[in-house]
């Protein structure tokens, strides 16, 4: 079985419990997700199955979108509401024209620092565990870009906006962040994950609909492996080139139509709708290596589900 399960995750489980409960659907131990939430969050959770691993890594670069809720007047040490309160602090200050004011600074690509409550790692030990040991250490800044936040419901001290975010943003710190910018402190309080990637809500399955699936016997949602990259250009390989390419040799440019591609565009390449390889337009590598395209994955024919 290959393919992706876009997982409606339900609040209070991990994301690998959602791993470990599509290893059982789906009787396979080859199974990961694309992007870690919370387990005080909701939404839209990528599982990869078998050769849908291998892709993980291209779902995960794409943008987030999120709906969060945060609440002015306390931080805590988790930046969310599961955390212990730090410090309390008026909010009555903070009317609309001063919250507009505070989002000033965080549009467009912007710094910030990953919270201890988190699973970076340090020396080989991820943080939330020393966090928990009362242990902080030095994070550098990260760069990441905020492409939009609209704000959907400002009742002070509670606020819900809509963000649409690049990856490697920490909602939570970005809560936690307007409220030191607002002076009296700020933590989340729920944040759903409304897309990733090209992935939305709308294309995503709760566990009770996939478990009732499984116990149906039905065949289960799976994207296949070419659904899953189907917003990258596509050129289409048959015969000989077919054979060619699975022993990992990059065809020409001049067996295709790349009009509209630059050299470093990631493309993928499918035989009858199925997903044989990915890799990106290099042209000219003429006596460096074969071919006009570098091949970053080849899969196996055929691709069950692919």
């Amino acid at each position: 079985m290959n393919g992706v399960l876009i997982i409606d995750k339900p609040q209070n489980v991990t994301s690998f419990d959602m791993v470990r409960q599509t290893r059982r659907w789906c009787k396979t131990r080859r199974v990961g997700h694309a992007g870690t939430l919370d387990p005080l969050a909701t939404g839209v959770l990528p599982i990869a199955i078998g050769l849908g691993t291998r892709l993980v890594e291209y779902m995960m670069a794409g943008e987030k979108t999120y709906q969060a809720t945060m609440k002015l007047g306390a931080s805590t040490d988790t930046q969310d509401s599961e955390g212990q309160v730090l410090e309390e602090k008026d909010w009555q200050h903070v009317d609309r024209d001063a919250f507009d004011a505070a989002l000033a600074g965080f549009q467009g690509t912007i710094q910030q620092l990953p919270p201890m409550f988190s699973a970076l790692k340090k020396d080989g030990q991820p943080l939330y565990k020393l966090a928990r040991q009362g242990i902080e250490v030095e994070r550098e800044l990260r760069s990441i870009t905020i492409e939009s936040l609209v704000i959907d419901e400002f009742a002070p001290p509670y606020i819900t906006f809509t963000v649409r975010c690049s990856k490697g943003t920490y909602v939570r710190t970005l809560c936690h962040d307007l409220g030191q910018k607002l002076n009296c402190g700020a933590h989340m309080t729920a944040l759903r994950r409304l897309a990733c990637g090209q992935f939305d809500v709308t294309v995503s399955h709760t566990p009770n609909e996939i478990q009732a699936l499984v116990e149906q016997g039905k065949p289960l949602p799976l994207l296949s492996l070419a659904e899953v990259l189907s917003d990258w250009p596509t050129l289409s390989i048959t015969g000989a080139f077919l054979g060619k390419l699975q022993d990992g040799v990059a065809p020409s440019m001049d067996d295709f139509d790349v009009t509209g591609l630059k050299a470093g565009d990631r493309v993928r390449f499918l035989s009858d709708g199925t997903l044989v390889a990915i890799g990106n337009f290099a042209p000219g590598g003429h006596g460096k290596r074969p071919g006009d395209f570098e091949l970053t994955k080849v899969f196996p024919l055929p691709v069950v589900g692919g």
